[in-house]
Order: C-alpha cells, then sequence, then structure tokens
C-alpha cells in the first residue's frame, strides 16, 4: 500500500495502526538478523502508542498527518529513552533523555517510532561498515554494501521493514544509500531542518532528511519536519510549500541542467543509464542545457579537509567523562583515522595551509555551483560514480570517498539535492541525483514527480 493510501485507511479504520506496527514488526523479525538495519528495535513502545492512535480513531479525534506510519530513526538523532549510540561502543549505554526536534514534530503528527537504525560509525564512512553493532546488507543487492552513512535507514525501508526513515546527510550519507538500495533520499537545503539533537558529525554540512519507497512518503515528512526552529540557530523560515501539495499541480517547464564533468567521473554503466532518463526527459518536451562545473576536482579534498577539523571538534566531549567511553579508547579505524587527521590541520602552524585555503576552495565552488544553476531549475545526473562494492572488500580510504565525489558539492554549497531510482546495472540499483537552489527544494520534488512519471510511462 502506498503511504498516502496507508494514511487514509488507518484514519478510516481500514487498517488500524496495530496492524501497521505488528506487520512490520513480523518483518524486522524474519529479516533484520540478516539484514541489521535495525541495531535497536522498541516492540511495546511501537504498539503501546499504535493502540493510543486506534483509540483515538474510534473516537473519532483529529490525527495527524502521519497517523500510524511506522518510522525508523537513524542512531545519531536523539529520541527519548531510544539508544542513541551513533553505532559506535562509544555510547552504546547512552540512552536518549530528549527528543530531538524532528522527533517532536513526527510523534506531534501521530508517528510511530519504531527503532534506531544502523550507520556508519558516528557517520564517518560510505559504506555501513563501520558500526560496531556489525556490518549491514543490502537488500537490493545482497552481500553489496548499502552505502553510508545512513545505510541502515536506506535497507530498512528498501527491505520494507518500515513505511519512512530518517538520516542524515554531511557529504551523501542519505543520498549515496538511497542510490545503492534503490529508495529515495532528500537532503534539504541547509537550516531547512533542524539539526537540534544530532549528533553532529560536521556542523557547517550536516542536515537531517527522509528516505522511502515512496515518493509521497519523502514529501509527507519533509512538510512534517521543515521550518525553523528557535532551539537551532541554523534554522530558516520556509518558503511554506506544502510538498504534498505538488502531487495535484499540472505539469510544470521545469529547466535540466546536466554537467558532462560529472558523467566523465562516473562508471559507464551507470552514465548510459543516467543518459537514457535524460533523452527520456527531453523527448517529453523537457529542456535540457549542457552546463560546465570547473571545480570538480577540489570538492573531494575541500570537503574531507573540513570534514576532519569539524569532527574533530564535534568529538571533543566525548572524553569519558559525561557521555560513555573516551572515544579514542573504543573507536575503529575510519574515526580514529579522522580525528587525528583534524587535529593535526587544526593546530595554530597548520590551519592557514589547509583549514583556510579548504575554506576559501569552498567559497570558489559555492559560487561556481551557483553559477550553474542560474538559468536551469534542477541539475541531473548519477547520484555515486560507481556501483556498491561486496561486503568485506578490501579498499583504500581514498577508494572509499571516491564514492561521495558527486554528492559533497551540496553540502559545500547548502543546497538542496536528491536521489531517486532510475534503473539496474546487472542487477544492483542506480540513482539520478538532483540539485538546485537554495530553499528550492520543491523544484526537486516536482522534478522527481514528473520524471518518475515519465519513467512510469515508458515502461
Amino acid at each position: 500500500m502506498d503511504i498516502a493510501s496507508k494514511v487514509e485507511s488507518i484514519k478510516d479504520h481500514e487498517l488500524t495502526a496495530e496492524e501497521n506496527v505488528k506487520n512490520f514488526l513480523e518483518a524486522i523479525e524474519e529479516k533484520n538478523p540478516r539484514i541489521n538495519a535495525f541495531i535497536e528495535v522498541n516492540k511495546e513502545y511501537a504498539i503501546k502508542k499504535a493502540a493510543e492512535i486506534d483509540s483515538r480513531v474510534s473516537k473519532g479525534e483529529k490525527l495527524g498527518r502521519l497517523a500510524g506510519l511506522v518510522i525508523g530513526v537513524k542512531s545519531n538523532i536523539n529520541v527519548k529513552d531510544f539508544m542513541v549510540s551513533a553505532a559506535s561502543k562509544t555510547l552504546e549505554n547512552y540512552r536518549g533523555s530528549y527528543d530531538a526536534t524532528v522527533i517532536e514534530r513526527i510523534k506531534r503528527e501521530d508517528g510511530i517510532i519504531i527503532g534506531m537504525t544502523n550507520m556508519d560509525e558516528f557517520a564517518a564512512g560510505s559504506s555501513t561498515e563501520t558500526s560496531y553493532f556489525g556490518v549491514t546488507d543490502n537488500p537490493a543487492a545482497e552481500g553489496r554494501i548499502p552505502g553510508g552513512s545512513s545505510g541502515g535507514s536506506a535497507a530498512a525501508v528498501a527491505a520494507q521493514m518500515c513505511d519512512l526513515t530518517l538520516g542524515s546527510d554531511t557529504g551523501g550519507s542519505i543520498r549515496n544509500p538511497a542510490s545503492h538500495c534503490g529508495v529515495y533520499g532528500f537532503k534539504p537545503t541547509y537550516g531547512l531542518v533542524s539539526r537540534q539533537g544530532l549528533l553532529d558529525l560536521a556542523m557547517s554540512f550536516d542536515q537531517i532528511g527522509p528516505l522511502a519507497n515512496d515518493l509521497y512518503g519523502i514529501g509527507l515528512l519533509l512538510d512534517v519536519i521543515n521550518g525553523y526552529d528557535p532551539k537551532d540557530p541554523t534554522t530558516i523560515e520556509s518558503n511554506g510549500t506544502s510538498f504534498t501539495r505538488l502531487f495535484d499541480e499540472e505539469r510544470s517547464d521545469l529547466t535540466f541542467g546536466v554537467v558532462k564533468e560529472f558523467h566523465e567521473v562516473t562508471d559507464d554503466p551507470i552514465v548510459d543509464i543516467v543518459e537514457d532518463t535524460i533523452n527520456s526527459i527531453k523527448e517529453e518536451g523537457y529542456n535540457v542545457v549542457e552546463l560546465p562545473f570547473k571545480y570538480i576536482d577540489l570538492c573531494l579534498p575541500t570537503y574531507y579537509l573540513i570534514n576532519y577539523v569539524e569532527f574533530f571538534s564535534a568529538t571533543r566531549k566525548y572524553d569519558g567523562r559525561k557521555y560513555g567511553y573516551k572515544i579514542e579508547d573504543v573507536c575503529g579505524e575510519e574515526v580514529l583515522r579522522r580525528i587525528q587527521i583534524g587535529s593535526y590541520i587544526s593546530r595554530k602552524e597548520f590551519s592557514g595551509k589547509y583549514y583556510r585555503r579548504a575554506l576559501q576552495a569552498r567559497s570558489l565552488i559555492r559560487k561556481e555551483i551557483e553559477k550553474v544553476l542560474k538559468n536551469v531549475d534542477v541539475i541531473i545526473g548519477p547520484t555515486v560514480p560507481k556501483l556498491p562494492h561486496k561486503i568485506g572488500t578490501s579498499i583504500t580510504p581514498m577508494e572509499m570517498y571516491s564514492y561521495d565525489i558527486l554528492t559533497v558539492i551540496a553540502n559545500l554549497a547548502g543546497i538542496p539535492a536528491a536521489s531517486m531510482k532510475i534503473g539496474k546495472v546487472k542487477g544492483i540499483p542506480v540513482g539520478l541525483q538532483l540539485q538546485a537552489k537554495p530553499l528550492e527544494d520543491w523544484k526537486i520534488m516536482k522534478a522527481m514527480i514528473e520524471i518518475e512519471s515519465i519513467l512510469k510511462g515508458r515502461g
């Protein structure tokens, strides 16, 4: 059942919220031992909340927009009384003492939190192989990574173990696994969604966003979680656009931009599917413009230099005194690598050589992407440049980082971006990335609605 139909069915009491929860609990019991998408499931809490919603339905009381939908939450987002571990031994015994703003808003709209999803430790990774709680498998391509760092959130919806999930995106951590697992993932404009209650990886990049099998579900969850939050000074007022109302609007006259440099760093089989999709868009009469992007080689080093410094700063609170263990004593190799490099380049004698230059490069990249977007509504291209590797494959850190070359741009520039499934290579899903100007998140949603319609119409 699609998300829109399910919400109405629960409100009409054709499907009870408790039935919805129990169906997913059965799916989790069957599938999660193999997939390992959830690292905690709170069965009692979910059933209790569902019963409360069903009671209100029977009394004819008004219900929220997420009425009875079952939602998984990435383990670096605070949920009261749930394990907020960031998939690290550092915080394995820490339980949330409050709800993040996004969780408050979900609960206010009668969404049911069922559990915490797996991820790369402290979100430092692109494969969900670095979790202290074990590797997550890809339900859409068994034996391969689901991507990361929100791999558990993508795998949970791909395996139909919940209706929707929340992830966080620092350099592609929602879009990367959405592409690999064949689902939708959306990174909002920086500041559109509150980060209050998120265990930050790099504060100037991080954004919380939704993942789903259903495009309407993406729009619905965005409608609920977006908007100004006085507890997060980086948040901004939304422009009042309802993402779900876009489904009722007529066809747009969006102009699409294609950047040839994005295709040049991507493996040919992925490019072929992306270009087939672009050709289909052209054949439907949309204007598609080819545009240059000068700084593709700067993007990864700029992103990671800033990431290292901000991650080092963010992890200083995990000193073993207030929260769990001292992070350096128990963390994995990738987390330790980022801490050590961040510590090194944060030193006074090196900050000008590395960090300040990275900030200058970031400004160049932001100006360049603004120029690219000046005369188009949405940039479309590959989400990731290569297919997910097999779990356990030995690869270098730079090979792992290369998954992010096309996704870090949106975080560097603070613009919205999303990934949608457009096909498969050797049975493995491939995603199309869409990017737009700041606060024009609605154009990405509208573009996905129309591209999905084109692809369905062509079989």
